[in-house]
């Protein structure tokens, strides 16, 4: 009504003239405002109107872009404009840990993230939950102590059992088929975590809870990498999330509602089975009445535990091989001393760990050099205004660490792209202070540090200390008998990076080593029977191909 009266008054062209001016001021009062708030942040590149810096991120791996612009500007902290919001990059140890870990009070809530939480894996996950309000804290607190029962530090010793038989049955895998060590790891750790999340384990590499699962966190990664593509355009300009998904394939099937949760099934299909009664679903179940969990979230909780510990840890034990293929030198050390600690007729123990210091650095040094979830996971956000060095951080902006960078810092890895083990060796000419005691940051900070991190620790122990004892793992050779080399810069683009694949030999160290894998993997395999099961459910029938960008976790939107 309004625009036809001006219309009547003005005419067309004057209204189109007025409209056009008050929206040049609009335009040119928001940029003045991003500059004023330039001036205040971190520093970095100079940002656009709307745009921001959106359009100057790489094509691939913008976490090396960051700390190439953190060097450039001589900052700890960066600023990048995505649209018209600011994100802070921290690229350097000592603030990550100031601010996520010193500050955790006011850095332990989540940023507004369109793409991976509201259109993705839902706002009620405890990934991406909200912490500024008291009952968002007390949801938090409710998730995070039912995600510790089932991963926490004191939990996981209980699963040190079967984390340990289905560790020797890797060993057995990998004597019988080499070559196939990328599928080795993946049924490994996916078999843990169902174990874990649903008394059930995973006996066949082809079985579709790794296939078909690790694909969504693979998808949904590689998805979620900052950058100037869709879906994450979206949170340069977000009111085309507002499009329905039939007339928006940018949106690749995100934010459908759901009234079914794959997770769940899962989870409601073990409870219902004997001898699945000490699982974490059974937990769940047990625990539902008291905390009111709705299907989402028993959902979530149980799917969480996949994101936490299947595609992780399998990631990190491929940068394993390629690691010892690329650095045998460092290997040597290590066969020294399983050799004098262990010997040849049983494999390497939890109760070996503190004699085998070298292996031990050896593992640290795996989880730095090509850390799997290589900016930390998701963002933080301060919950009011804070300062840094002068800078200011708004309440609410988007501040996330850059693992790359932290963790090929000069000052503290000289070196940083040579694997090497001494750097976690106390006393060490190669070992430089570090914030924390573990000197490393692969799992994220403070209050919103990776939830199955001692679950990952105690599980990448044991299987690298286990393949370091019984086989050696070097570059493969060509037809013309000279060895295939192997790049270590190969990674995927994907938020949690693995190498992309590549040739390697694997065989046992000797023939008594042979038989103690043989003789352990068999024994290992019947121990384990009593996990045998299966599932009814595959994720390729329960959501449709064009969901696939959310079908990891579901929605986080359920239905009446």
């Amino acid at each position: 009504m309004l625009l036809d009266e001006l219309s009547a008054r003005l005419g067309p062209w004057h209204l189109g003239a007025s409209l056009l001016i008050i929206g040049f001021v609009i335009l040119v009062a928001d940029y003045a405002y991003m500059i004023y708030m330039r001036s205040k942040l971190p520093p970095g590149p100079f940002p656009w109107p709307v745009v921001g810096n959106t359009f100057m991120l790489p094509d691939n791996k913008p976490w090396i872009w960051f700390e190439e612009l953190s060097k450039t500007y001589d900052a700890q902290l960066i600023t990048i404009w995505i649209g018209r919001n600011p994100t802070i990059w921290i690229n350097d140890a000592w603030a990550a840990s100031e601010l996520f870990e010193k500050r955790a009070g006011i850095y332990s809530s989540r940023p507004r993230m369109l793409v991976f939480a509201e259109l993705g894996a839902g706002q009620e996950n405890l990934l991406n939950m909200y912490t500024t309000t008291p009952e968002q804290r007390d949801r938090w607190r409710v998730h995070r102590k039912l995600i510790h029962y089932g991963v926490g530090v004191q939990s996981v010793r209980r699963y040190r059992h079967f984390q340990n038989n289905e560790s020797k049955v890797v060993a057995y895998d990998l004597l019988k088929a080499p070559d196939d060590y990328v599928k080795h790891f993946e049924r490994y750790a996916t078999s843990v975590v169902s174990i874990i999340a649903f008394g059930r384990r995973v006996e066949s590499w082809d079985d579709p809870i790794i296939t078909e699962v690790i694909a969504m966190m693979h998808l949904a990664a590689d998805l979620n990498v900052p950058g100037k593509t869709f879906p994450m355009l979206m949170e340069t300009f977000p009111f085309l999330a507002r499009f329905p998904n039939e007339i928006a394939p940018w949106k690749y099937g995100l934010g459908r509602k759901r009234a079914f949760h794959f997770f769940y099934a899962l989870a409601d299909e073990a409870v219902k089975k004997e001898g699945h009664e000490d699982s974490f679903a059974s937990y769940l179940f047990s625990e539902r009445p008291k905390y009111n969990l709705r299907e989402v979230e028993i959902s979530s909780l149980t799917g969480n535990l996949f994101g936490a510990g299947s595609d992780t840890s399998s990631s990190t034990l491929i940068t394993f091989i390629l690691a010892c293929c690329a650095f045998p030198d460092a290997v040597r050390p290590a066969w020294e001393e399983l050799d004098r600690v262990v010997g040849s007729h049983r494999s390497p123990s939890w109760e070996d760990e503190d004699n085998l210091p070298y292996v031990k650095a050896f593992v640290k040094e795996v989880l730095r050099w090509r850390s799997v979830a290589i900016i930390g996971g998701q963002p933080h956000a301060p919950t009011q205004d804070d300062y840094y060095k002068g800078w200011l951080i708004p309440k609410g902006a988007w501040i996330q660490g850059n693992v790359w960078a932290i963790h090929h810092n000069e000052r503290e890895f000289p070196d940083p792209d040579r694997f090497n083990p001494n750097r976690f060796l106390p006393g060490h000419a190669d070992n430089r202070p570090f914030p924390g005691e573990k000197g490393y940051m692969t799992f994220g900070w403070g209050r919103r540090v990776c939830s199955g991190q001692a679950l990952a620790e105690q599980g990448t122990w044991i299987t690298v200390a286990r393949i370091l004892w019984g086989f050696n793992v070097q570059k493969k050779k060509g037809a013309d008998g000279q060895p295939i080399e192997v790049d270590i810069f190969n990674y995927t683009n994907g938020l949690n990076m693995r190498p992309q694949p590549f040739e390697c030999s694997i065989t046992p160290r000797s023939e008594e080593i042979r038989k103690t894998i043989e003789r352990e993997g068999r024994e290992a395999l019947g121990d384990l029977e009593h996990y045998r099961g299966e599932t009814q459910y595959r994720m390729s029938t329960f959501y449709s191909r064009n969901d696939l960008a959310m079908d990891l976790y579901g929605d986080g939107k359920e239905q009446a």
